[in-house]
């Protein structure tokens, strides 16, 4: 079959429709290996868009490849957690072995090697990702057999399967991951007892969003149901939020591994409640690997009439579609997201109006996190008093921890709101820690006089990543790695996010290379006061947070680094222009000069 002949099967599969072209260009990548001009063109011919908005989103996405690519593309997740794990000594010892520059492509067009980030394996690091197949637990011993197999040009689908095994480690279960609920249960509770009654329940619950904002989930369901659509043919949408792409969160991961008929079915419950038909399920481009069987887990339920026209013999239709993403953090945020369903770059919309009254395609639309949606199930089948019951009275229900880092057991706790931080760090086996970074980079970094702080919506509220650090750990270093996060993921459209996470990398990285000054620390302050002050969206807003914390709790990390009391230049230019003068012979002639003229 021709590229043609490839392509035109691609786009026919999805009708042709530009909104689906973050799937086009996917599948047309995995079939021809990159996504040249000659391809776009033919794409945007096909769906009828301008040439330039195909490239615009192909460009936007670091999982989109615009020039060619090594058949092998080898990416490293660079995490702090990767990292304390010895990600960077793995890599080098990859690329020597393969003699290759990393972020380059082989001379023979072989392999590629590079970094990415975060891959949501913090609990079984260093992980990587082998043409977008996770392969976690990294060791020397297999560094080498995967050298040797990439070689050979061994196809990826014949590497030893217990290389791709990804363990849930679910280290606590408590009413959301022990329930024992069967398949169409909470759904057919929902069904007998009505949208408006079912709404009451989950309001009565006060379930609020799992994904770090904390919203309520009942006024946001409430609001997408009384919105009106727009056009002639209104319709509403529930999209689940599975691009949990925060450093150090992988909760939905394994919700979506061992939990999905729950996911399903919470948005089957949420598609009952708006007035929706359709639901459409946002993946992470790094959890690839669970596309074919959350594709497999739709198709049973659909035999089991609990997706599709008159579910479980009501007059209920409701059905989900699996899109993926393409590696960009921002499209966690749920405009952003929205964007990217509808083939764009994933940049966030002006808000208001909101995705409740005006979202994907322009109508109401509910975005929920997938433990949200899980939860959602328990609150349907049991009532909202009796899940009100559990958590503390502003935070209710119990909440997934992906805890990570220097522990003996990292993996998923799922407790009830209001525990303390130092009850996690003692049942994970935490010991001699002096900080922890809950909900991720854009969080909050705890030290050890708040440990007995509690996580609850009213004291720290998390959308679930826990890395915890002890007493041998380079705070700066922590924080340096997120800065170098947030410069990469800033979508790029609103110049404070843009020009100031650059700027923060770069002060960061001057201060780590010993050419910092109390200067440094006042412009990062600065830096941080004006970025969440005139940000687009939440990353901007966030984004300095690592530094002001560790600034403010763990300041000597900074001062030991500081070369002097004054303002000292990134640039040392004698040093920079000493390698050359080394070679002309300069240096030994200014030194020849110099003695000369002593005597």
């Amino acid at each position: 079959m021709s590229e043609t002949d490839l392509i035109d099967a691609v786009l026919d599969r999805h009708r042709r429709d530009g909104t689906r072209l973050m799937q086009i260009l996917r599948e047309t990548q995995e079939q021809l290996g990159w996504l040249s001009p000659a391809t776009m063109t033919h794409i945007a011919a096909a769906i009828g868009w301008p040439r330039a908005m195909v490239s615009g989103t192909a460009s936007f996405y670091s999982f989109f490849h615009t020039r060619p690519r090594g058949r092998y593309c080898v990416l490293w997740s660079d995490n702090i957690t990767d990292r304390m794990l010895g990600n960077a000594d793995l890599m080098d010892a990859m690329c020597k072995k393969l003699w290759l520059e990393p972020g380059r492509v082989s001379e023979d067009g072989l392999v590629s090697v590079n970094t990415t980030s975060c891959t949501g394996m913090c609990d079984q690091g260093p992980a990587v990702l082998v043409n977008y197949r996770a392969i976690p637990q990294m060791t020397q011993s297999r560094l080498g057999e995967m050298v040797g197999l990439i070689r050979s040009e061994t196809p990826v689908s014949e590497w030893p399967a217990e290389w791709f095994a990804v363990e849930d480690n679910i280290r606590r279960r408590d009413i959301l991951l022990a329930h024992d609920l069967g398949p169409g249960q909470a759904l057919s509770a929902a069904l007998q007892r009505g949208p408006e009654k079912t709404l009451g329940e989950i309001k009565e619950a006060g379930l609020r969003g799992r994904g770090g904002a904390g919203f309520s989930t009942g006024l946001k369901w409430e609001a997408c149901r009384n919105a009106p659509g727009t056009g002639g043919n209104p319709a509403h949408y529930v999209v689940c939020n599975a691009d949990e792409g925060e450093p150090g969160t992988f909760k939905d991961r394994v919700l979506l591994t061992s939990y999905a008929d729950l996911v399903f079915e919470g948005m089957s419950i949420a598609g009952l409640v708006v007035g929706a038909k359709k639901g459409l399920l946002y993946l992470r481009g790094e959890y690839r690997y669970l596309l074919e069987p959350l594709e497999s887990a739709l198709a049973v339920r659909r035999q089991a009439n609990l997706l599709g026209k008159n579910i479980l013999g009501s007059d209920v239709e409701f059905d989900i579609e699996i899109h993926l993403g393409a590696g960009a953090y921002i499209c966690g945020e749920e405009s952003a997201l929205i964007e990217s369903l509808e083939g764009k770059p994933g940049r966030p919309r002006i808000r208001p109006p909101f995705p409740v009254t005006r979202g994907y395609l322009d109508q109401p639309t509910t975005v929920n996190n997938v433990e949200t949606l899980a939860a959602s199930c328990l609150i349907a089948t049991y009532g909202g008093a009796w899940y009100a019951e559990h958590g503390t009275e502003k935070s209710t229900g119990t909440k997934l921890l992906s805890v990570s880092g220097d522990c003996e057991r990292p993996g998923i706790y799922e407790y009830p709101f209001g525990i303390t931080v130092r009850q996690v760090l003692d049942d994970c086996g935490a010991t001699d820690s002096q900080a922890v970074q809950i909900s991720g980079p854009s969080g909050i970094c705890v030290a050890a006089e708040e440990f007995n702080r509690r996580i609850a919506f009213e004291d720290i509220p998390t959308a679930g990543a826990f890395m915890i650090f002890d007493e041998t750990r380079d705070m700066f270093e922590v924080a340096r790695n997120f800065a170098h996060f947030f410069a990469h993921e800033s979508c790029g459209f609103c110049t404070p996010c843009r020009v100031g996470t650059t700027l923060v990398q770069n002060i960061m990285d001057k201060i780590a290379k010993n050419h910092g000054s109390p200067y440094d620390i006042d412009e990062l302050f600065k830096l941080h006061r004006l970025m969440q002050g005139a940000s687009h969206c939440g990353l901007g807003n966030s984004a300095c947070n690592p530094m002001f914390d560790t600034l403010n709790k763990f300041r000597p990390a900074y001062e030991r680094r500081l070369k002097s009391l004054d303002y000292e230049p990134a640039c040392d230019l004698d040093a920079a222009l000493s390698q050359a003068r080394q070679m002309t012979g300069r240096d030994d002639a200014a030194a020849h000069l110099h003695n000369e003229e002593k005597t």
